[in-house]
């Protein structure tokens, strides 16, 4: 493994990039966020993301975070997966993990805690949230609106008033480009503006509200619908 430590300020981005190595990315303070095209992950410090090597992806924090960089040699690595995946950062590996990241370690010992570190990598199994742009400057108009105000609670007929489109020519514009259904593709944009949200603990009344749902239970089942899993066992301790 190659490792490093960075204090990254709230709002910092890194530029579109790939690494020759896999990565581990994870934050032992703070929130980082990961986006690899048109999907995205957000990673409290009890949740990493593993990136394979050459995956183009930007990681960002969403607050003042203390991101750790964790690299391994793909020609060396016991774990190879194909895609990014979302690993449960539990107490034993998060010290290993700060273990690695300190110095003068001796190079046996870090031989001996990387093996063990890597035993430690669960994934957890999750849909990531992808949120694809459209192309068409009517859709992109309705994107920004709905991006800009999760909640607004306008139809497609409605936006189609405001931007200049027929209701069905959106909706044809949103399954050709963003390869989903406007209704689908507003779903997963209320998830991912949720995503900070819950990781910085917000109560999920609060989130619920914020997004565009009407109760928490509502909100609670468009995510495990989407995810796969429930917004307490994303973000679990």
């Amino acid at each position: 493994m190659v490792l490093g430590a960075f204090d990254l300020p709230a709002g910092t981005w890194f530029p579109t990039h790939e690494h020759p190595a896999h990565q581990l990315v994870w934050s032992a303070r703070g929130v980082v966020a990961v986006k690899a095209g048109d999907a995205g992950w957000v990673l409290p410090p009890t949740r990493a993301l593993w990136m394979p090597a050459g995956v183009r992806h930007r990681t960002g924090a969403l607050g003042r975070a203390a991101l750790r960089g964790i690299y391994a040699d793909p020609a060396r690595s016991p774990v190879s997966w194909p895609e990014p995946r979302m690993v449960v950062v539990r107490p034993l590996l998060r010290e290993l993990l700060e273990y690695l990241t300190g110095d003068g370690v001796a190079p046996g010992a870090r031989l001996r805690a990387e093996a063990v570190a890597f035993d430690l990598l669960e994934p957890l199994d999750v849909v990531p949230i992808v949120v694809p742009s459209p192309e068409d400057p009517r859709a992109r108009d309705v994107e920004r609106a709905v991006l800009a105000n999760p909640a607004d609670s306008r139809t497609l007929a409605e936006f189609g008033r405001d931007v200049g489109a027929a209701e069905r020519t959106l909706a044809r514009i949103f399954v050709r480009e963003c390869r989903m259904p406007f209704g689908t593709w507003r779903t997963q944009a209320r998830l991912r503006a949720a995503l900070p949200l819950l990781a910085q603990g917000t109560p999920l009344e609060t989130v619920a509200f914020r997004v565009g749902y009407s109760s928490a239970s509502a909100f609670v089942a468009a995510f495990r619908r989407a995810v796969g899993v429930t917004p307490g066992a994303y973000f679990a301790g």
